[in-house]
């Protein structure tokens, strides 16, 4: 039997105590709160760079028009074209342009800067001796204006007329050349001032080949030296229409409507010798049948 001293019962007792308080400390401890995760805060919006403003639809009634294709993006003007050297092509740069007019029919709104590349423009239109080379070339059918394979005595010079889309397409493959666009055709006519006309802004019926001259019929090409494009193209305002590659369709932004728009009819430029001044304006477009020729349309070639 052992025996336990006065002295150590309390001190005992006095350890347990403390033991047990202890645990009971370590046991109702509240568990440490978790760790907040850091959230990084989330972009409210994204910058898309477009180069140009967003396109905002347009409320009106009635199908979107169909845009008219031009080139709007602004690369490097570095020429697809070099200088010609040949003495009937002028060179025009690539580069910015006046397209169209908020003044004029409403099938030229709207008005727009636009970018197209460089290119070489014949000085004038195709005459009827360079297309005599062709038909005789190639055995193509003449102009019905022709009698015997052979244009009017006295109109080596003038412009070729009669032609259709198709033949003056195929003329331009023959010479290794093409029509040109509207765009071209266009900036070659005002230059990048957004001229009127082909010498300025206000008409003078001495500088081109129009209903206003009197004449009543075609002229020698180059007989407007006054009337000459920023370029140096010659009879880019009346003589006759020119046939351009392109299908009559509305501009990018348009909201004109028209039955005669879609891949129906080609574009004609310039005016002639039977129009008025407005029609000889750089901006006034006529559409047409590609497959029908006129005594006022003929054609000149780009390449």
């Amino acid at each position: 039997m052992i025996r336990m001293s006065r002295t150590s019962m309390p001190s005992r007792i006095g350890l347990a105590v403390f033991v047990l308080t202890l645990l009971l400390l370590v046991g109702c401890a509240p568990e440490a709160p978790p760790e907040t995760p850091t959230v990084e805060p989330m972009e409210t919006s994204a910058t898309i760079e477009t180069g140009v403003p967003p396109t905002v639809p347009p409320t009106v009634a009635g199908p979107s028009p169909t845009p008219f294709p031009t080139n709007t993006s602004r690369p490097a003007a570095t020429p697809t074209s070099a200088p010609s050297n040949k003495p009937n092509s002028m060179y025009v740069p690539g580069g910015e342009f006046i397209l169209g007019s908020d003044t004029g029919n409403e099938d030229e709104t709207p008005q727009q800067d636009s970018f197209i590349d460089a290119f070489n423009i014949d000085i004038y239109p195709v005459t009827n001796a360079e297309y005599r080379e062709f038909v005789e070339a190639s055995g193509h059918t003449p102009p019905r204006s022709w009698k015997e394979g052979t244009y009017p005595d006295g109109t080596a010079d003038h412009p070729v007329t009669w032609v259709t889309w198709h033949d003056a397409q195929a003329y331009c493959e023959w010479a290794g050349k093409r029509l040109p666009t509207e765009l071209e055709w266009e900036k070659s006519a005002r230059g990048t001032e957004g001229r009127i006309y082909p010498w300025g802004d206000e008409f003078d019926s001495t500088k081109c080949n129009s209903k206003e001259s009197g004449l009543g019929a075609t002229s020698a090409v180059g007989s407007y030296p006054d009337g000459v494009s920023p370029y140096g193209a010659f009879d880019m305002a009346g003589n006759v229409w020119e046939w351009t590659g392109d299908w009559y369709e509305a501009y990018r932004g348009s909201l004109y409507e028209l039955s005669r728009y879609g891949e129906q009819f080609k574009v004609l430029r310039g005016g002639s010798w039977f129009d008025g001044q407005d029609s000889v304006r750089a901006t006034t477009r006529k559409s047409f049948d590609p497959n029908q020729g006129f005594s006022t349309i003929g054609f000149r070639c780009v390449e």
